[in-house]
């Protein structure tokens, strides 16, 4: 019997930038072995075109994602809950595994700025996966 694929929802505000990133990081290093999620709790209404443009460069393709709306069920499907600067807007709920992550916000940077928040969310994507994802 195999165990059941953990889920991670990523949560930042407008769901446009970091969040994006961080699940198209996840959904690429882990290769399907992860349930991939990603929400605001004021999205916007498209993708920062930065991210999408940072991202395609390394083989990532967030083009068709669109922002979503964070709800109490997405938390409450969630093994782990990933904030990237969502403050108290973010519903807790026992038995689940919380961190938050202090990643600057790409909004209105400019793109080497936004490659070097990439690189950083691409680092932190890939201790997640040792984490979630022993060897063995």
């Amino acid at each position: 019997m195999t165990a059941p694929r953990p889920t991670v929802l990523f949560v930042c505000v407008h769901n446009a930038g970091r969040s994006q990133m961080a699940a198209g990081w996840l959904e690429h290093l882990a290769s399907g072995r992860i349930d991939v999620r990603s929400a605001g709790s004021a999205p916007k209404d498209e993708l920062n075109p930065a991210a999408v443009a940072v991202m395609a460069e390394v083989g990532v393709d967030l083009a068709a994602n669109t922002p979503k709306v964070l709800t109490p069920d997405a938390v409450r499907g969630a093994d782990v809950v990933i904030t990237m600067g969502c403050g108290d807007a973010c519903p807790v709920f026992p038995g689940t595994r919380y961190e938050d992550w202090a990643v600057a916000d790409p909004a209105g940077r400019d793109v080497a700025t936004v490659r070097a928040i990439r690189d950083e969310i691409r680092a932190r994507i890939e201790a997640l996966v040792a984490q979630l994802l022993p060897a063995g």
